[in-house]
């Protein structure tokens, strides 16, 4: 399990080491990743991921990651059968931690990926993965219930959650956390999201960003398993036959559609926050705003699924993020408010709670002028959400040894800056917020210089609504039946977060459904053979 550990950790650090060099990928200017070497996939993969935790470590480090990166390979096109037990359609969080527990039930699966990198948006995810009495929280004092994380979740929805899919996934999060942790991807190091009571956001070890270390620790597993994984595969259509679905039909770099045959298919293809014209359609209002999303994020999952009789719920739900770096759409991770940083406006003002739910601090910034705010924090918040180096990589962020330098470089006014992070830092010491009501992300104050900001702005960054599933991850009609076969998970499915979703509970989505539906479309195929 070490030996896993630290195969994960060093893969992590070299493709943030590329992307640091290589900046983001694009899918039209793409090599065929399916024949392309190894070495040229993994420059591939960093390019694609905007939320990679660079490394700063010593060149022996490098080496040893780079080493350990030069492993990664995907399967090549001529390894492709004509028929599978079970075809994932996606290969993000959801669908290879699908794929993994087919593969655990005996069954023989594939995964078809259409960008040409696995990871999809897993990949972008800051945070962490929210989950409730673990044995994390347990081993470090932390009283938590999966009551409260259900109540506390249904409340950041106001209420309008699908209570049965949110019972089963407050319920299932902690053996979650156990099912990554006996493949070798350890998530200890627990932080607080915006509209919960309790630490329950489960991030790395080393606190680092979550994506970049789940996706690297399943395409491990993945290729320990021997699951085949086709990138550049864009599956165009489901098919059925005598109303069961059959398979599918998938291009490969462009290449004549070709039919696949399957028992059972997972549909896990993620959201639609890259698709403009399906978002100005459901939310004209969202019309310009940039997006944190990574351009595979098109819907495509949801078109299929609708051909054959499935139907949507919540597609008008859309989630803006408070904080993104506007110039490159890059979010800025909820952590870094959870480990302590504050929100001002540009008189040097703080202006919200800023650990209230995402869709309450989102309109307190709309209001301001130009939607802009400044994130602020000190060294001790940078020492504790990693991700931060990886912003300064970017050039987000400003520095100041003092306050008053900061305002300077920020140009903001230094005498009600100072004022401001007085005042804060006094709450602090009195657990007590008396101007905006703020009761976590406070253990520790804003003192330790020197002193950072980023400035941000609000951005697209998940689709609640997608496709309707029951706690057995089975895709249904608008009368409520099942679709047999079809299976979905993840950002493609609707229903879970109501009108608004809590931080970290997209990556704790994504393995609990993503599970469910490797299980339950197994249980499918079998029945069926």
């Amino acid at each position: 399990m070490k030996r896993n550990k630290t195969w994960i950790v060093l893969l992590m650090l070299a493709l943030s080491a590329v992307l640091v060099i290589a900046g983001c990928g694009n899918a039209s200017t793409s090599k065929t990743a399916n024949t392309e070497s190894a070495a040229e996939q993994t420059e591939t993969a960093a390019g694609t991921d905007k939320d990679a935790q660079a490394s700063t470590d010593t060149d022996k480090e490098e080496t040893e990651a780079t080493s350990g990166a030069s492993e990664i390979s995907y399967t090549p096109l001529d390894q492709l059968q004509d028929q599978y037990d079970i075809i994932v359609i996606g290969g993000g969080g959801a669908g290879m931690t699908a794929a993994l527990e087919a593969k655990a039930a005996g069954m023989n699966p594939v995964i078809f990926e259409k960008m040409p990198t696995a990871g999809g948006n897993t990949l972008k995810s800051s945070s962490g993965m929210n989950a409730s009495e673990t044995k994390f929280q347990k081993e470090q004092g932390i009283e938590d219930s999966n009551d409260k994380f259900y109540e506390e979740t249904l409340k950041g929805g106001h209420d309008t959650n699908d209570k049965e899919m949110l019972r089963y996934f407050v319920d299932n999060s902690a053996g979650a956390i156990d099912w990554l942790d006996a493949h070798g991807i350890t998530l200890d190091n627990l932080t607080i999201t915006g509209g919960m009571s309790e630490k329950r956001t489960h991030r790395p070890t080393d606190g680092s960003a979550v994506g970049q270390y789940l996706v690297a620790g399943l395409v491990k597993n993945v290729q320990e398993q021997e699951i085949p994984l086709f990138v550049n595969a864009n599956v165009k259509e489901i098919t059925q036959e005598n109303d069961t679905v059959s398979g599918v039909k998938v291009t490969f770099n462009g290449t004549d559609d070709k039919n696949i045959s399957a028992k059972a298919v997972i549909v896990a293809t993620g959201g639609f926050g890259a698709n403009k014209e399906m978002i100005k359609e459901v939310r004209p209002d969202l019309d310009g705003y940039v997006t944190t999303n990574q351009e595979g994020s098109t819907g495509d999952g949801i078109k299929m699924i609708e051909a054959l009789g499935g139907t949507t719920v919540d597609m008008d739900q859309i989630q803006v993020h408070p904080t993104v770096q506007q110039e490159n759409s890059y979010l800025i991770g909820e952590a870094v408010r959870g480990e302590g940083a504050i929100l001002v406006n540009a008189d040097g003002q703080r202006f919200v709670n800023e650990m209230d739910t995402r869709d309450n601090v989102t309109a307190a910034i709309t209001k301001l002028d130009g939607r802009a705010a400044y994130l602020i924090f000190d060294s001790g918040v940078k020492s504790r959400a990693k991700a931060v180096e990886q912003y300064e990589k970017m050039g987000f962020v400003k520095t100041g040894d003092s306050i008053e330098a900061l305002a300077d470089e920020m140009n903001l006014p230094a005498e009600q800056l100072q004022t401001t992070l007085g005042a804060w830092n006094e709450a602090v010491k009195n657990k007590k917020d008396a101007d905006f009501n703020r009761e976590t992300g406070m253990d520790n104050d804003l003192s330790a210089g020197p002193y950072y900001a980023i400035k941000i702005g609000p951005g697209i960054h998940y689709t609640m609504g997608g496709v309707k599933i029951n706690t057995d991850t089975e895709v249904v009609t608008k009368d409520g039946k099942a679709i047999p076969g079809l299976f979905a998970a993840g950002e493609v499915t609707g229903g879970l977060h109501g009108q608004n979703r809590i931080g970290g509970n997209s990556v704790a989505e994504i393995v609990i459904f993503g599970r469910e539906a490797g299980v339950k479309a197994s249980e499918f195929a079998k029945a069926n053979q």
